[in-house]
């Protein structure tokens, strides 16, 4: 994390893109008290640019989340809003991005939506645990032809709280993508985002061809009977029989 600090931009860019609006609005108090704060590699990152002014911290987590996300890095997507209850990212509509009839191509709202929701989820996912991708639907029923697509991925604190307290699970997100200048009067395009989660020494115990309840017991039987009752017990999913 010290490293991709020190590479981060000084010099910043003298437009930023305008803000969302309040599309969405989640949950923020009703039950903060009872959310621990999750430690990982980007709420870490979100702690030391908090204190910024909104647009130099816009650009910084921009410049810093596609370092951790290449793939991402190099489309351009920027990254407006990052909190734990709301993620809102855009991108501009240039002739990179678009198809042959010069509307944003598919594939580039799928990534806008895969992104806002992912780091959504990561901002909730303790560091014991991997996100995966699992499927995702999503009706193109109208182009996005005319300037700048964002897309808003929003969580409760009730979903949160399922997040922080299930070891393995998963979650469908929602996620509204809209083109914000337009001249006419459209839905916006709505697109669901599976996503799952497991603990890291699973996905470990897999790639070394481990049967992971095995490695549990292993584990358990060098652990302290008092440490085994603090456990939180695993709960099962779809992703048992899929990932």
């Amino acid at each position: 994390m010290s490293g991709l600090l020190k590479k981060l931009p000084t010099k910043l860019p003298a437009k930023l893109p305008a803000k969302i609006s309040d599309v969405l609005n989640p949950q923020t108090d009703t039950s903060n008290s009872k959310i621990k704060p999750v430690n990982n590699q980007f709420t870490k990152l979100l702690s030391v640019t908090k204190y910024l002014p909104a647009g130099a911290r816009s650009t910084i987590l921009s410049k810093a989340f596609g370092k951790v996300v290449p793939y991402v890095g190099t489309t351009g997507v920027y990254y407006e809003t990052v909190e734990p209850n709301k993620v809102v990212v855009s991108l501009n509509n240039s002739k990179a991005v678009q198809n042959h009839i010069g509307s944003i191509h598919a594939v580039a709202v799928t990534l806008l939506a895969e992104t806002a929701t992912g780091f959504i989820l990561g901002l909730n996912l303790p560091s014991d645990r991997v996100l995966l991708i699992k499927s995702y639907s999503v009706n193109f029923y109208r182009p996005l032809r005319k300037g700048q697509v964002a897309a808003i991925a929003t969580l409760s604190n009730e979903q949160r709280l399922d997040i922080l307290n299930t070891p393995k699970g998963e979650m469908v997100i929602p996620c509204v993508i809209n083109d914000r200048e337009s001249d006419r009067e459209r839905d916006p395009i709505i697109v669901e985002m599976t996503w799952a989660w497991i603990p890291k020494s699973e996905l470990e115990a897999r790639r070394q061809g481990k049967n992971h309840k095995e490695t549990v017991k292993a584990v358990a039987k060098d652990t302290p009977e008092t440490e085994q009752k603090n456990q939180p017990a695993n709960k099962t999913s779809a992703v048992d029989n899929d990932q």
